[in-house]
């Protein structure tokens, strides 16, 4: 429980400096966007890089993981589709309500899994989330394309954006260093750790530079819902389908541990960026890490 605990204090504390920044003001109010943009096309591509580059899969019960992640993650975005009428009438409120279920924090995932099970539990993290950031981002692209104010329209600028996404991008330079084998060039790979690791700061201050703790009450129903399905369905999900596969040690707990995180700050960008309805994508993520703070301690105990 205590680890739990560590490892999210840090990440509200940089959600708390961002709110603060921007109330006092410290900043020009121009900058946020700038921080925002930076951090989606740059920061958190080049930490997908490098992550994904340096792991190689042999070894590792990867199909297992692989059929675990699509099918949690799937059953997840089918059943809030499904519930979506009842939801909200409010289509860029959907989006958040749908990342907010779907999403996952990979610092968060990864901090934990190296506290309990260290570089196996790092190495087996890098691999659930190259499955998991491609699938989520399929699902939430074409969530915003459906329901979304983004200007996405017809089969090509779909496809288009799926390409170019590039948190997508990320991912597919990453698997490709990998599996060919070539991995990550020292002199780049030091380039990359230095540019990846601002990409968890950048983040989290852009999330808490755009609360707006008045809208809250607002969204208390997105919060509601988006945090049933995050900290119950999908975790019950994935330990069925865990169960249902045989996939267990070092593997099976850390897909468990990206499934109790709340959601992440990379939501807040791609909805500024897509046309979501921010205020409610920053009131969810910040509810969920302050939630998490109790119940991912609590989920750890039940079901590592």
């Amino acid at each position: 429980m205590i680890t739990f605990i560590y490892t999210l204090i840090p990440v509200i504390a940089l959600i708390i400096l961002g709110f603060v920044l921007k109330r006092t003001k410290f900043l020009p109010e121009d900058t946020w966007p700038g921080i925002e943009k930076l951090t989606y096309f740059v920061l958190f591509p080049a930490l997908l890089i490098r992550s994904l580059g340096q792991q190689s899969i042999s070894g590792m019960p990867w199909a297992l993981m692989l059929l675990v992640i699509f099918g949690t993650l799937t059953i997840s975005a089918i059943l809030l589709i499904l519930l979506r009428p009842k939801l909200t009438k409010d289509n860029a409120s959907f989006t958040s309500i749908f990342q907010g279920g779907i999403r996952f924090n990979t610092y968060i995932a990864f901090a934990i899994s190296q506290s309990l099970y260290g570089a196996t539990g790092v190495a087996m993290s890098s691999v659930a989330a190259g499955f998991m950031i491609v699938l989520i981002n399929l699902w939430c692209i074409s969530i915003f394309v459906i329901w979304g104010k983004s200007s996405i329209t017809g089969t090509l600028q779909f496809i288009k954006s799926i390409m170019f996404n590039p948190l997508i991008i990320g991912c597919t330079i990453g698997w490709f260093l990998s599996l060919s084998g070539i991995g990550v060039p020292s002199i780049a790979g030091d380039i990359l750790e230095i540019v990846g690791r601002a990409a968890l700061p950048f983040g989290l201050l852009a999330v808490g530079a755009a609360l707006k703790p008045e809208s809250i009450n607002g969204h208390f129903k997105g919060i509601v819902c988006s945090s049933l399905i995050q900290f119950g369905f999908k975790p019950l999900i994935a330990v069925a389908l865990i169960t249902y596969t045989g996939l267990n040690g070092v593997a099976a707990a850390v897909l468990l541990i990206a499934f109790i995180t709340p959601t992440a700050p990379s939501s807040y960008i791609l909805a500024r960026q897509l046309g979501g309805d921010i205020e409610s994508m920053a009131s969810i993520i910040t509810m969920q890490t302050l939630l998490a703070f109790i119940l991912m301690p609590l989920l750890g105990m039940l079901l590592l």
